[in-house]
């Protein structure tokens, strides 16, 4: 790690501590030649496998811009997609895979989008899982009001 005050190529470290949601380590530096200290964050980047076989790492600001085109004109704010970018990210890392393909992204996009709006959920659905008919809107519709029957009864009791 180069001394961003004087350019040295070695450093010390004093601490290291984990972040809250611990995706990244806090270390605290000190430079031996100038003796100035500095703090770096370290994260580990969760990559993507798209099917056109290129990789990118992850990002969640990605993820919550795709549901955001999904959620065009539909009653939800940008908390609650920061909120749900931020459960997608969780579930992925929570995978513990340094490589994941794209296909599993969006299948954990899907839950937690059908939860939030489930107009926003059928437009993605619908460009994710390529419908093609109207039997395929009419499929995913039928689920949803065999969840929310299902949910309603828990409810009921």
């Amino acid at each position: 790690m180069h001394c961003p005050f004087c350019r040295n190529p070695d450093s010390r470290v004093i601490d290291s501590r984990s972040t809250e949601d611990g995706a990244a380590i806090r270390r605290r530096r000190a430079c031996p030649e100038c003796g100035r200290r500095f703090t770096t964050q370290e994260t580990v980047l969760q990559m993507v496998a798209k099917r056109s076989g290129v990789t990118e790492p992850f990002s969640r600001e990605k993820i919550i811009a795709g549901v955001r085109r999904a959620c065009q004109g539909r009653p939800v704010d940008e908390d609650a997609l920061a909120k749900l970018g931020q459960r997608v990210e969780e579930t992925i890392r929570a995978t513990g895979v340094a490589e994941i393909a794209s296909h599993e992204v969006g299948l954990a996009i899907l839950g937690p989008l059908r939860e939030l709006d489930e107009v926003a959920y059928l437009r993605f659905a619908s460009v994710y899982r390529g419908f093609e008919s109207l039997e395929d809107f009419e499929r995913e519709i039928e689920s949803l009001r065999t969840a929310f029957t299902a949910a309603r009864g828990r409810h009921d009791d």
